[in-house]
Formats: C-alpha cells, structure tokens, sequence
C-alpha cells in the first residue's frame, strides 16, 4: 500500500506538490492524472527517494522507500524508460538488475518472455532501441523482483494498440493477485478502462479523488445518447412527445435521455433501432473540467 500523507514539495519559489493526501491500495490499480506540470512526476520521485519533500511524508508498506530492505524486491518503478546505459544490451540491464537484488539467472529469461522481447531483441543495445521496446523492458525491469507494489509513470508511451491491450491486461492481473498499481498516464481511455481508483491533480494539488464509478457518474451529468433509426423522424416525434430535448447528429440523433428511455420510446414508435449509446460525460470530460485552469 502506497501512504502519501500532506505531501508538499517546493522549489525555490515555485510549488510543484501542495498538501497532497490520498492512498494506492492492494488489489486496485489507480489511475494518476494530471496536465503537464500538475505535480505527478514530483510526487512518483519523492515516493521512491529521489526528491526530498519539503513537507509531508511518503510511506509503502508503512516504511519510508530507504527503509525498505532490497527496495527491488518489494517495490517496481517506471519512471523514465529511457533512463538506462545506451551500450548496453537489454538482457544486461536486466541481468544487472538481478544480480543487484539477488535473483536467480533465469529471472531474467522470465522477464524478457513476459514483456514480449525476443532473444534478438535482448542482444540489442539499448541506444537502438525503439520507444516501445524501452516501455517493455522498462516493465520487465520494474517487476524483476516479482514487487507487491508497481509505481509506473506512463507506462503505455510508444507502446502500439496490440503492446497497450497486452500492458492493460498484464496490470489489471497483477492487480487481481493482490499487488498495488499507481499509473500515471495521458491515455485517459485506458486508465478508464484498467483503474479502480482515480487521482486527478492539477496546479499541485488534488481536484478530485474516488473510485471510477463514483467519479464518472458525477462527471455525466444529464443523460445523453446517440441513437440511429432506420425512422429518425418518427423517433423524434415519439422523444419529443415524451418531453426529451432531440437534435440532429450526423445521421442520427442526441438525445437528453438515457438510452433506456430512447430504447422504450423506439419500441413505441415501432421504429428499428440500428445504434444506440451513451453519450455522457467520461473520463475525458472530466479531466478537462476539473483541470482546465492549470492546462495548456
């Protein structure tokens, strides 16, 4: 479990984390987010000792990072893919890696088979990797020591469609098993899809906090849905004697309704259906509401 407890953390006269308090529990994966320059990558470097808070504290499994004996084995962090020995091949980062914590050899094998990298691609120096391939073995290296805790700053960056379904898949298990997963990502529609919790901070401090559900539903607002018919004028007359506001959308139609409304007023109408879905807010919207002052 990660504790971030009135965290603040000044630079001369510029606050990058102001007060910030909340908890990454076991079992859950929680999403991150936040403009360029909110504070997040401040607060993932104090977590893992490489800032000094001003203020505040940081605490996994109740032990500040220093304390935590063979950190590795306990705690996997992404913070900067790139931030490794460009002659070096990545079977030797990550042979590096578990000799430093103490690991058996065939850790590593493990590791480049779990991330997808090839034994080509382990022989290959790191300055020619690309970006994607980086990701990867920035996670293989993060969970080398088989941590209980993942503290990952975009994970997701360069990664193609078939690399971010398989990261989603890999995180959501791991946190099934019992691990803890802070994400910090810009993929707003993946951490949508993969988080239990969401952290939004802008200016340095936090602007919202809580489970997904709790979150996007006070996000949606009214109720709206697109809708398509093969009778978009007889769906309308039967929303609109209904009392729902109806407008055109490209070939069909918004409607301030939830689409089980639409769906009852379609089958009233006797008119076919062929798409109907929610269009209220989502995590997107959300985002830009609540960070809109701090945003480019």
């Amino acid at each position: 479990m990660i504790t971030v407890d009135r965290l603040t953390k000044v630079y001369g006269g510029y606050t990058a984390v102001d007060d910030v308090s909340f908890v990454a529990r076991p079992g859950r994966v929680t999403g991150f987010l936040g403009p360029n320059g909110a504070g997040k990558s401040t607060t993932m470097r104090v977590m893992v000792g490489l800032t000094p808070p001003t203020k505040g504290s940081v605490t996994i499994g109740g032990l500040d990072y220093h304390d935590i004996p063979n950190p590795g084995r306990h705690v996997g962090v992404l913070l900067d893919a790139g931030a490794q020995h460009g002659g070096r091949t990545g079977r030797e980062i990550l042979a590096i890696g578990a000799q430093t914590m103490g690991l058996p050899k065939e850790r590593v094998d493990e590791m480049l088979h779990l991330v997808g990298l090839t034994d080509g691609e382990a022989q290959r120096r790191f300055r020619n990797y690309s970006l994607g391939m980086k990701q990867r073995l920035g996670i293989a290296h993060a969970l080398l020591g088989d941590p209980s805790v993942l503290i990952l700053d975009e994970p997701a960056n360069g990664l193609d469609p078939a690399g971010i379904r398989w990261m989603r898949g890999l995180l959501k298990g791991y946190a099934d098993r019992g691990g803890t997963v802070l994400l910090s990502s810009h993929l707003l529609h993946e951490v949508e899809l993969i988080a239990d919790e969401m952290i939004l901070i802008g200016n340095g401090r936090i602007v919202a906090q809580g489970d997904k559900e709790t979150l996007l539903a006070g996000a949606a607002g009214a109720a709206t849905s697109l809708v398509s018919s093969l009778d978009n004028d007889a769906l309308t007359r039967e929303l609109v004697a209904d009392g729902h506001d109806v407008e055109a959308a490209g070939q069909g139609l918004r409607v301030q309704a939830e689409t089980v409304v639409v769906g009852k007023a379609a089958l009233a109408a006797g008119v076919v259906l062929t798409d109907l879905r929610d269009a209220s807010g989502g995590l997107e919207d959300l985002f830009i509401e609540l960070t809109k002052e701090t945003s480019r």
